[in-house]
């Protein structure tokens, strides 16, 4: 296609070895791409060069320069038509595809849980033994203060690893969970656009039934934000298990009566934020959307929740080094001087503290907690729980997670 100036859509990169060679496997968050594609390194360098700037004269020309020959139109063509089939490339196939899996996503009854049978048990009461064994060790008695909680930091690690946490957080925030009206869910999207804001109108299914989405609230942040902002994204709804895995803990605590209508939130990359390039507290769209959200749900009983973990840190995340004691020492005095923060209601400190250090934690939960901040306005609170969970075989990475509980 002459002309053509290819650009790679927004998939997630990992070099992996396989039989003795490195090769480049694709992710796609949203779902359009079925299941990973590997690509030999050769077409990892072509794709590296498909920036939507470059035309395919460029991209030959840099292709030849890396191999040391000269390489035919007709090659890189070739290669670059293969990948627009196959969904990798922005272009007609993918719009296609997106546009069918954005249809069928939406005419679906409900966004069904992902992640059943794999990170909880698909069934009720199977799931409702694996939550409770989760907290077998706690005897923690909830406070007085409980019924009156506002605000939930939860994790959204698997819970294999944050089980304990999770327990002792959403067992205190029952009470207040049980009597709410809605459930503001806020979070993380790992595959997210900068500072994207991105809902659905779709219900979240649970294995203890169905939460359904407030839609007047959906409505009111669609409207602020524009529906093309709100909603490009909607399908990172599909898989993403930030939201779901709160939702499944939250609708656990229910029996067969009533329960409360969910908001969900996904959002997206604070990069620039949190390396100092741009303020989110002077961001128009976060302030329309916020504003937006406290309008809609304005006297009615309201639980905001961030689902989001730490620090991301250790050779695993691209540290040069594995994490040892004192470095894990070190790692959770930092992480517990920013739960402190949050605690305080602080969310200009909050995303101060992570600039200060070019976010080197890696802290994923940023968005979620930040946004949460924001919308309770100036809240109290108290951190029930600190983890730091392996994230690979010998201890050397890790992720950190906490509960905390704000009023």
């Amino acid at each position: 296609m002459a002309g053509r100036r290819p650009r790679v859509r927004g998939l997630e990169p990992s070099w992996v070895q396989h039989e003795g060679e490195q090769v480049l496997v694709l992710r796609d968050r949203t779902g359009v791409l079925p299941e990973p594609l590997a690509v030999q390194p050769v077409v990892g360098f072509i794709l590296s060069l498909c920036d939507g700037v470059r035309d395919e004269d460029a991209i030959r020309e840099l292709l030849s320069k890396e191999m040391g020959q000269a390489v035919e139109r007709d090659q890189v063509a070739s290669i670059l038509d293969d990948l627009e089939r196959a969904l990798v490339l922005e272009g007609p196939a993918a719009d296609a595809a997106t546009a069918d899996a954005i249809r069928l996503f939406r005419e679906a009854p409900a966004r069904p849980a992902a992640l059943g049978g794999a990170i909880y048990p698909a069934e009720t009461s199977a799931c409702r033994e694996a939550i409770a064994a989760y907290g077998k060790e706690d005897r923690e008695q909830p406070s007085r203060w409980d019924g009156e909680i506002r605000g939930v930091v939860s994790p959204h690690i698997d819970y294999q690893r944050g089980g304990r946490i999770y327990h002792r957080v959403w067992q205190r925030a029952a009470p207040a969970v049980r009597a709410a009206d809605v459930l503001v869910i806020f979070g993380t999207d790992h595959g997210g656009g900068p500072g994207t804001i991105t809902l659905t109108r779709q219900s979240y299914n649970t294995p203890f039934g169905l939460l359904e989405t407030d839609q007047p609230s959906v409505d009111a942040m669609a409207s602020a934000i524009g529906d093309e902002a709100a909603f490009a994204e909607e399908l990172h709804h599909r898989g993403e298990h930030s939201i779901e895995l709160a939702t499944v803990w939250a609708a656990s605590l229910f029996g067969g009566g009533g329960r409360p209508t969910v908001v969900p939130v996904l959002c997206g990359s604070f990069h620039r934020f949190a390396i100092g390039e741009a303020d989110p507290s002077a961001d128009a769209r976060i302030a329309a959307a916020i504003d937006a959200l406290k309008s809609a749900t304005a006297g009615r009983k309201v639980v905001a929740v961030a689902a989001g973990d730490l620090a991301h840190v250790g050779p695993v995340f691209g540290d040069a080094d594995g994490y040892d004691a004192p470095k894990k020492a070190n790692l959770r005095a930092r992480d517990e001087r920013l739960l402190h923060t949050v605690a305080a209601g602080r969310d200009d400190e909050f995303i101060a503290q992570i600039r200060a250090e070019r976010d080197a934690r890696r802290v994923c939960g940023l968005p979620p907690i930040y946004l949460m901040l924001r919308y309770l306005g100036d809240p109290r609170g108290e951190v029930v729980s600190y983890e730091q969970c392996p994230a690979d075989d010998d201890g050397g990475s890790l992720v950190s997670v906490a509960g905390v509980l704000l009023w």
